[in-house]
């Protein structure tokens, strides 16, 4: 959630950067202001009948001591009448505080300095390619016949037990799933990043913090007689860990990673897009998270994205880099490079992973500060106050997946790259 006061001071830049979102709603802008006039007018109007209420209290006490009741009671029937008129004043600055609340959230992060205009995907911009994008053999299959052929994964139980977009992993397939989990664990905790095992359900509170609310309602699945969401990624309870902590700046950066299934509900996927492994609704995925202090946010963001490049590399997969566009930004990111594999059977970029930096606009919504060297609080309303939190794939396991069975795929088996051999416990899948 953007600070009101840096709106209030840069109202023209606010508007500028959401433009390049394509946010329709600039008016916000203005409407958040005047908000914010009106609750600054009644806060100032409620502390000084509040102090009115408290100095003429005080003075009760001061004229009984004295005998002189009469003026006593005087004082008295003008407590009563400002404590009468401060309750609609407290009564309106409580909405006022809530509607400048509700059209707060309404606004996404601002875009970075470098995010290239554009509206769509295809404006999106590649920073870099790897690999070798494999020439296979004719008669070669996508991921989805060869789940089948190698008896890997069952779309078909997987549907009938609960709907599309949920498979059943078997056999040597299960064993894959587990094997790239560990692999993808274990580099991540050499990097430096302490794994978690978060829960797989969240509060209102915590979907909110880190932006799933309300931008993403509709895609959670939801369990309304608890008030829970089954998590859509780890990011949402890794970085509520520290919702309404502070911390010391000498423990950063924080570091987090964690396994766990991700649910969403994809309302609106169909076609050839959503086949096999291309979309679920169900998935596995290992996360990677760093709340870091705000002068070095995007450095890390850069060590975070060759992070996850290495990780693409040592899987001998053909990947590209893009920056994406400002229309294709997600709510709460600044900045987001999105990472993609090239899947050779269907002859397509697959999207595998993104990273991104979020600034502080998710610590703002959850209260996640640090103190300094000093252990003393940062003065409130200075924005370094605040952390900055950045995550990102590392990796997300269907489409890995199905790029691995489709890329290395030979007449007589799957090849398997030799950083799993040891994982897997094998170098092929027959």
């Amino acid at each position: 959630m953007l600070q009101v006061a840096f709106i209030r001071n840069n109202p023209g830049l606010v508007k500028e950067r959401l433009a390049i979102r394509y946010f329709e709603e600039l008016s916000l802008v203005d409407s958040i202001i005047a908000l914010d006039d009106e609750r600054k007018k009644l806060q100032f109007e409620f502390e000084e009948t509040q102090s009115k209420i408290n100095s003429a209290s005080k003075e009760i006490g001061q004229l009984m001591a004295k005998g002189e009741k009469v003026a006593a009671e005087k004082n008295k029937e003008h407590v009563t009448a400002l404590k009468l008129s401060i309750q609609p004043i407290n009564i309106k600055l409580a909405e006022t505080e809530k509607m400048l609340h509700d059209e707060l959230i309404q606004l996404p992060n601002l875009p970075h300095t470098s995010v290239p205009a554009g509206k769509t995907p295809e404006e999106n911009v590649i920073v870099r390619e790897g690999g070798n994008k494999p020439k296979l053999f004719s008669g070669a299959i996508a991921h989805w016949d060869l789940a089948k052929k190698y008896d890997l994964i069952n779309f078909e139980s997987g549907n009938k037990i609960t709907g599309s977009g949920f498979p059943v992993y078997k056999n040597k397939g299960a064993k894959l799933q587990r094997a790239l989990i560990q692999y993808f664990l274990d580099y991540n905790t050499a990097a430096g990043y302490t794994e978690y095992q978060p829960p797989l359900m969240v509060n209102e509170a915590s979907a909110y913090g880190t932006g799933q609310l309300p931008d993403k309602e509709g895609q959670m699945y939801n369990i309304p007689v608890d008030g829970f969401y089954m998590i859509p990624t780890s990011e949402v309870p890794l970085t509520n860990i520290y919702r309404n902590d502070i911390v010391k700046e000498n423990d950063l950066p924080i570091k987090m990673t964690a396994y766990t299934p991700c649910f969403r509900r994809e309302s609106g996927s169909y076609g050839k897009d959503v086949r096999g492994l291309n979309r679920l609704h169900q998935f596995d995925k290992v996360e990677i998270v760093q709340l870091v202090h705000p002068e070095i946010s995007y450095g890390v963001l850069e060590e975070m994205v060759a992070h996850v490049e290495k990780l693409l590399q040592s899987l001998e997969l053909p990947y590209r880099i893009l920056k994406l566009c400002g229309g294709d930004m997600g709510f709460t990111s600044a900045l987001t490079y999105d990472f993609e594999v090239y899947s050779a059977a269907q002859q397509k970029w697959l999207e595998v992973s993104s990273v991104s930096n979020f600034e502080s606009f998710q610590t703002h919504r959850m209260k996640i500060r640090f103190k300094d060297t000093n252990g003393k609080t940062l003065p409130a309303g200075r924005q370094v106050q605040l952390l900055h939190s950045l995550n990102g794939s590392s990796l997300p396991l269907p489409r890995i997946v199905a790029a691995l069975l489709e890329n290395n795929q030979t007449e007589k088996n799957i090849k398997l790259p030799k950083v799993l051999h040891k994982y897997f416990g094998e170098k092929v899948i027959d």
